[in-house]
């Protein structure tokens, strides 16, 4: 659990670093080019419908977890937008909520 752990962290200040340079450097309107490479049927934009696709699987898994709950649907909306900014420290956080238990992590406590 320590060396998942760790690579959550790794990933976590990794997607920080990368996203603040791109961001300093070519601005914070994101959007447009994403969407824009997805309809550009590139490499790009299949690249962007696959993290789509992730992004929607995380949500939904975030949501399900936790019973479609209003605090479900909160971090599922923010994991659906922030993507690994979110989900790595959320597992993180989850990974000592429940003691390291991988089986309480991925399906809840009610679940259990």
């Amino acid at each position: 659990m320590n060396l998942f752990r760790a690579i959550l962290v790794l990933m976590t200040i990794a997607i920080l670093s990368i996203t603040f340079i791109v961001g300093y450097n070519h601005g914070w309107s994101l959007i447009p080019i994403f969407f824009g490479d997805i309809a550009s049927l590139t490499w790009s934009g299949q690249f962007n419908l696959d993290f789509t696709c992730y992004l929607i699987l995380s949500a939904l898994w975030l949501a399900w977890r936790d019973h479609f709950s209003i605090q479900a649907l909160v971090l599922a909306a923010i994991a659906s937008v922030a993507g690994i900014m979110f989900f790595a420290p959320y597992l993180i956080f989850l990974s000592y909520k429940c003691n390291g238990n991988l089986k309480l992590m991925l399906v809840g406590e009610s679940r259990n």
